[in-house]
């Protein structure tokens, strides 16, 4: 299996879960890593190499998580790096494919809801979704259209566009700043908390690539989100009572704009409205872990409370360690 793009939330989870069920696991990253185990590390810039190709012959399955961070201030620079990080690593995989005697057998391409419009008056489908119109919809149309053109060679590639909503991760992403924020006090609506809110939980995000590497007959586009997608307002009632916290002060668009531009980043995150649903999804079979937002929320706490027992046992035996060879 090869992936491409591991070092951010979803790939550190990707390599977790597939590390040890996999004969092995190739990750392209950026930088030099040293290979672990069943773990091999490619660099980006010496995939051409006779080694590299080698290596890259003959994979079950592709999986493409490649693209800058859209956390970021949209400045000039960043708007450009933003889009060519997303369609250039699909370019450069496809050069590189072209090569080989056996590409892959299916490819799953990160994409994202983002490429709906702004919706409050009905869920967005992957048949009946209406693409938006601005910079972050302009940016997946074309991440996708760059996808389907370049790899319209492979005739015998299986292609998958997963567009991934609002991911709920406990250890990264979206997840521990709003945690942060609510146990802060600052846990009220965002906006005028109308606007929907496409959720899904990091085990579903597995479970699905998962499902659909399994189910050959499967292919296109998918909306990789829970069936239940909630506003705004009630998203973060739900957070604050998973947290036990009473307070919750609301942040009106002023204020998320302000915000925004102090931490460097976008109020358009948290703004837009994104009610998108994963009829194809649901109508294939898939079964998802965490469909309701309560059961997600419960399932974070308990991981991050497991965590951190974990954490203090470790710091415990350490410091017993440390007295004991005092002691001697």
């Amino acid at each position: 299996m090869i992936l491409a793009g591991g070092t951010g939330q979803i790939g550190k989870a990707l390599i977790l879960s597939y590390k040890d069920r996999v004969e092995e696991l190739i990750v392209i990253s950026r930088s030099k890593r040293k290979n672990r185990g069943n773990i091999t590390y490619l660099q980006w810039n010496n995939l051409h190499s006779n080694d590299s190709l080698e290596k890259l012959d003959q994979a079950d399955a592709l999986i493409n998580l490649t693209g800058k961070n859209v956390n970021c201030r949209y400045t000039p620079q960043n708007r450009k790096e933003i889009m060519e990080s997303r369609t250039r690593s699909i370019t450069d995989l496809c050069e590189v494919f072209e090569k080989t005697s056996n590409p892959p057998k299916v490819w799953i391409q990160a994409a994202s809801a983002t490429i709906y419009r702004h919706a409050e008056d009905r869920e967005m489908t992957e048949v009946n979704g209406e693409i938006g119109h601005g910079f972050s919809e302009n940016v997946c149309s074309l991440w996708e259209s760059t996808f389907e053109t370049e790899t319209a060679k492979f005739t015998s590639m299986r292609k998958v566009i997963l567009r991934t909503s609002l991911v709920l991760s406990q250890n990264d992403g979206v997840y521990p700043r709003l945690r942060k924020m609510a146990k802060l006090g600052f846990g009220g609506s965002q906006g005028n908390g109308k606007q929907m809110v496409s959720w899904i939980h990091e085990a579903d995000v597995l479970g699905i690539i998962d499902f659909l590497i399994e189910n050959e007959k499967l292919d296109g586009v998918f909306n990789c989100t829970s069936p239940f997608p909630i506003d705004n307002r009630s998203f973060m009632v739900g957070l604050r009572k998973s947290l036990g916290s009473t307070i919750g002060i609301p942040l009106n668009s002023l204020l998320m704009k302000i915000g925004a531009f102090v931490i460097s980043t976008e109020a358009e995150l948290v703004l837009k409205s994104r009610w998108v649903i994963p009829e194809r999804l649901e109508k294939s079979g898939y079964e998802f872990k965490f469909a309701k937002l309560e059961n997600a929320l419960r399932n974070l706490i308990l991981r991050t409370s497991v965590s951190c027992a974990a954490m203090a046992v470790t710091c415990l035996i350490a410091i017993s360690s440390a007295r004991a060879q005092e002691g001697h």
